[in-house]
């Protein structure tokens, strides 16, 4: 059942019900090649879109331990970290069932051994671990409070010292996500920013961020 007030088939629905629509993008991120199966009813179908691709190619990864890509779609932000950090353990998820059966086909079909994912709402699929990075390009047509939500509850799953990392469109509230990251890490920097997008970066427990 959708989301009240959402269409069935809006890639953050559970189960949409439209027939689906494949496609497949063949790619290089982070100077690699990367092939991906995408969806209708699944962000984004045609391509890898700049807010992502600018996420993907900007990220700061920890060598090991765990990492988390929220709200995943298909799978790009977790399966080039993985791909990138063999000793990192990755976890994708997402709310979207068809998101997670294309993720759990991409995964296999990257060669990617140190990812897992897991299907459900935000955190609640992970809510017993805890993270040593965070990653999203959120929801933002579902709506402010559910990218706030993301931001709020996203020190609860972390490790001290701990990235969170997130891009959005500079035009569709840069300031106030600057202000969200700040009320709930103490501290944000632009990571990176380009065509009209901006990759926010903040960390647990510190009041600067140095690199």
């Amino acid at each position: 059942m959708a989301d009240r007030g959402m269409s069935p088939d809006h890639y953050f629905s559970r189960s949409p019900r439209s027939k689906a629509k494949t496609n497949r993008i063949i790619t290089r991120l982070r100077g690699r090649r990367f092939e991906f199966v995408t969806s209708s009813s699944v962000f984004s179908k045609k391509r890898v879109d700049l807010g992502t691709r600018l996420l993907v190619e900007s990220m700061t990864l920890p060598q090991a331990g765990l990492a988390l890509d929220v709200g995943c779609g298909y799978g790009v932000v977790g399966i080039v970290a993985a791909a990138l950090k063999p000793a990192l353990r990755v976890f994708l998820c997402d709310i979207n069932e068809r998101a997670i059966r294309l993720t759990k086909q991409n995964v296999r079909a990257n060669g990617i051994n140190n990812a897992a994912v897991r299907r459900g709402q935000l955190y609640e699929p992970i809510r017993d671990l805890k993270f040593d990075c965070i990653l999203s390009n959120p929801p933002i047509s579902r709506g402010m409070e559910t990218v706030k939500e993301i931001i709020l509850k996203a020190p609860e799953h972390m490790t001290t010292g701990a990235h969170f990392q997130i891009v959005v469109k500079s035009k569709i509230g840069g300031k106030r996500f600057q202000s969200i990251l700040q009320e709930a890490f103490g501290n944000v920097q632009i990571l990176s920013r380009k065509s009209g997008y901006r990759v926010f970066i903040s960390e647990k427990d510190k009041t600067a961020i140095s690199h």
